[in-house]
């Protein structure tokens, strides 16, 4: 009988070890693969960009609810007062992008960034709307221009039913915090799927230097996009030949792109258009269905609310023609930041009890050893 409670207890055992292995967030950097060329930020994550913060509400509840919120902030005080310089490009249009005209039209973000699914952005809009009318200093404010992005979840999540709240928008807000990002299955990306498999939140960052100064490029992304997922140039859907992986490209990407580099609206505009060549550069085809937007802003200078004698101090901005160290910069970084969102993901069940499986490390370590041999 002790033999058999032995045997027991070693099966239970190694089954959780298992599970634990699964289950465990692993990054790009961790695996062996480098992205590109350029040095890698302290954290490796959009928030090595100073002042800024990021916040998750994660929503996993019962057998159908697997949603969230991430928020991103550009700085520790009142956005709305002390808005920064952006711009919004927008690849493939299929999508609800709540705020995009205003920014479009001023070329400045007054809100935090806002996550979400598809059908929550009315939700996330007047939560966030509310949080900036609330602050000190707003009392006399009669206008709002929040931009909250979405991907929907669907598959994983029972979006019909809407389930985030006001107030877990307003909990990822006042959670962002400066430091280590969480990634995977967290926030906004609790429910989305990418490649086929579990996507999520991923992060990175690059630096790059102009001059005499160096300057940080961050990207956050929310994954939920793409058919077959490309490695460093490895095909690793078509080498795995995973049956299970629905072929399953609608979806959307949202990439957020931070910098402390002093640009001006039209560039930080290329800053997100350029944004894309590093997503292109993980799957095969960009689909009808992904809705897919860059937002890009930079922390080098704020725009007052209500500027001195109605001039805005503006620093000296970087030249044209030393600018593409930095799109270099932030196509690395998107691509890495969708590579951590994969490897940082875990095995979901969810709406309907379908699951989405996490990627499987050991395939991708072996197809670098096959194609880098290491």
């Amino acid at each position: 009988m002790k033999h058999a409670y032995l045997i027991l207890f070693v099966l239970i055992l190694s089954n959780t070890i298992n599970s634990q292995e699964m289950n465990k967030k692993f990054r790009t950097k961790e695996i062996g693969i480098n992205v590109g060329t350029m040095e890698r930020g302290k954290l490796n994550s959009i928030t090595d960009v100073s002042g800024v913060l990021v916040g998750h509400k994660t929503l996993i509840m019962g057998e159908n609810i697997r949603t969230g919120v991430t928020a991103v902030l550009p700085h520790y005080g009142n956005v709305f007062k002390e808005k920064v310089p952006a711009a919004i490009y927008v690849f493939n249009g299929f999508g609800k992008l709540a705020g995009y005209t205003q920014v479009e039209e001023l070329g400045n973000i007054e809100s935090p960034i806002i996550l979400t699914n598809t059908l929550s952005v009315g939700t996330a809009l007047k939560a966030t709307v509310n949080y900036l009318l609330n602050l000190s200093g707003n009392e006399e404010v009669r206008s709002v221009n929040a931009v909250v992005g979405e991907t929907n979840d669907g598959y994983l999540n029972d979006i019909r039913g809407m389930n985030v709240t006001e107030q877990d928008v307003i909990d990822a807000i006042t959670l962002a915090k400066s430091g280590t990002v969480e990634e995977g299955t967290v926030g906004a990306g609790t429910g989305t799927v990418a490649f086929g498999l579990k996507g999520g939140i991923g992060t990175s960052s690059r630096l790059a230097t102009i001059g005499n100064k160096t300057y940080t490029v961050g990207v956050l992304v929310q994954t939920n996009f793409g058919r077959e997922l490309i490695i460093n140039g490895i095909p690793y859907t078509k080498e795995t030949k995973h049956e299970e992986v629905k072929r399953k490209e609608d979806g959307s990407c949202i990439i957020v792109i931070a910098t402390d580099a002093p640009l001006a609206t039209q560039n930080l505009k290329r800053l997100a258009k350029r944004s894309f060549i590093g997503m292109g550069r993980t799957t095969t085809v960009m689909s009808n269905g992904s809705g897919d937007y860059a937002i890009a802003f930079s922390t080098a200078y704020k725009i007052p609310h209500e500027p001195v004698n109605q001039i805005n101090e503006i620093p000296d901005l970087i030249d044209n023609n030393a600018i593409t160290i930095l799109f270099q910069a932030v196509e690395e970084a998107t691509q890495e930041a969708i590579y951590n969102s994969l490897f940082a993901a875990t095995t979901i069940m969810g709406f309907k009890g379908r699951i989405a499986e996490s990627i499987s490390i050991d395939s991708v370590k072996k197809l670098l050893l096959k194609y880098n041999g290491n």
